[in-house]
């Protein structure tokens, strides 16, 4: 299964949004965590049509929604 992956440009776009606002509600944790890809920041397109039909929660109650964040680091 090939996941969609959605630059900052593309999510931008998707919310509405530029470029710059999406970094800044990364950085806030208002939106889901990217994922890393070397140097490139990437968000998945599951995740974020799954997280605007829960409503957009901040990036918190996201993953305790999800089950994540939960882990416990060593």
């Amino acid at each position: 299964m090939n996941e969609v992956l959605l630059t900052a440009n593309a999510l931008g776009q998707m919310l509405g949004l530029s470029r710059r606002q999406i970094f800044r509600l990364n950085s806030c944790g208002k939106i889901p965590a990217p994922i890393r890809i070397g140097g490139a920041v990437r968000w998945s397109a599951q995740e974020i049509a799954n997280w605007l039909e829960a409503g957009a929660p901040d990036r918190k109650l996201w993953e305790m929604t999800r089950g994540k964040g939960t882990e416990q680091v060593q």
